[in-house]
């Protein structure tokens, strides 16, 4: 056990960040001959059915997709900067290594959905389905942690995460770190 688990914490979130960053790099995708990359940068897809679908090598940056079906959507490495979420059906997704900056996750169901390495600050989750979420390693603004921990609950059917440890709502419940006491 570390002497300093709020720095741990802290390493932890920046080694996601960094690796994050990383993964939103640039990169050639290796496509089919013939074969197009979803993009929906700006697009007003509310109500669209994208159930199951890849969309992995996608963006969706500035999208307005309220109440859009995710469920089931790979939508690792995406970026979702600025996106319009609220009421959406994120059942199942994997958003791992997701820029989602300023997104609006408002009433969305996030049950089971995959979030590791996701960046989300700025974003809200008010109101948001979260039981088996794995946000491990995200980044929350810390007001979005607090909240989220007074209703997450449930084990992620996937990565076998449960939500309340990804969220790491045992070391913020009691009030933050606390150094021990000097013993006398």
């Amino acid at each position: 056990m570390s002497v300093c688990p709020l720095i741990d914490r802290f390493l932890m979130r920046l080694l996601g960040l960094m690796l994050c960053l990383l993964m939103v790099a640039p990169v050639q995708a290796v496509l089919e001959e013939g074969d197009e990359v979803p993009n929906y940068v700006h697009a007003n897809i509310t109500g669209i059915d994208l159930h199951g679908q890849d969309l992995s090598k996608s963006s969706i940056a500035g999208a307005v997709a309220r109440d859009a079906n995710f469920s089931d959507v790979d939508l690792h490495g995406t970026i979702l900067t600025l996106s319009d979420l609220k009421g959406a059906n994120l059942q199942g997704i994997d958003l791992t290594d997701t820029l989602a900056d300023r997104v609006n996750f408002q009433k969305t169901d996030l049950r089971n959905a995959v979030l590791v390495n996701m960046i989300a600050s700025g974003s809200s989750f008010a109101g948001s389905q979260i039981e088996g979420a794995d946000f491990t390693f995200a980044v929350l603004d810390s007001d979005d942690q607090r909240n989220l921990c007074k209703i997450a609950n449930g084990t992620n059917t996937k990565t076998g995460v449960n939500t309340r440890d990804s969220l790491e709502c045992s070391v913020q419940s009691s009030g933050g770190y606390k150094p021990p006491m000097p013993e006398s």
